[in-house]
């Protein structure tokens, strides 16, 4: 079942916090005070997989972050494998405690799709952007330019969900999928494209302009 904007906990999620459950009630039966220090893991569970609303921006010129978390790198960089041009490259460290919920920067239609298992070195680190497992999207906006995103597996995480086929047509906002605990997301745009964001700044989802067109 996907993810949708409605959605304030992840179906993706439920397996997990029912396993969590079980764990508690397991381990108040071998004694209360076992389930106590299982409360906490249980609510990080649950909080993994939360889906909070979101205010998306309506300007047209705007490009979104497709994910949460904390901005660790920006610059011009020459991208070989879909775009094939110099463009501007922004990611995007997903800690395990940011929201996973992953969201389609601009409005546009999906026109290549690409999944490729890989490695799992930790996500903030740079050969993560080519070794890992991840799944590569590109959208050619209402506006005719393109947007290269690019869901990234890291260390702890073991599944990348994408909803997206080539075809779909999304909104600015959209829920296309999700990774589980802890991974990255690179955006590749255009180089004329007014990076909006900082080094070490705190993203959000569906919310922060990424930049502008």
């Amino acid at each position: 079942m996907r993810v949708q904007n409605h959605h304030r906990i992840a179906p993706e999620g439920y397996p997990f916090i029912t396993i969590a459950i079980g764990l508690m009630l397991a381990g108040y039966f071998i004694h209360p005070l076992t389930e106590i220090i299982l409360v906490p893991l249980f609510i990080w569970v649950v909080s993994f997989f939360r889906n909070p609303a979101r205010e998306v921006p309506q300007d047209p010129n705007a490009i979104i972050c497709p994910a949460d978390g904390t901005v660790i790198f920006i610059g011009e960089v020459d991208e070989h494998r879909f775009l094939k041009r110099k463009v501007k490259k922004v990611s995007i460290f997903m800690s395990p405690f940011n929201v996973h919920v992953n969201r389609v920067p601009v409005d546009g239609t999906i026109t290549q799709v690409s999944y490729n298992k890989g490695k799992y070195f930790a996500a903030y680190a740079e050969k993560a952007s080519l070794d890992n497992e991840q799944n590569a999207l590109v959208v050619k906006s209402v506006k005719g330019f393109e947007v290269l995103f690019i869901q990234i597996a890291g260390f702890l995480a073991r599944r990348i969900v994408s909803y997206a086929q080539v075809g779909d047509s999304y909104k600015k906002g959209d829920i296309f999928g999700l990774i589980r605990f802890g991974s990255r997301m690179d955006v590749y745009m255009p180089v004329e494209a007014d990076i909006q964001i900082k080094m070490d700044q705190k993203v959000k989802a569906g919310e922060t302009i990424l930049a502008q067109l």
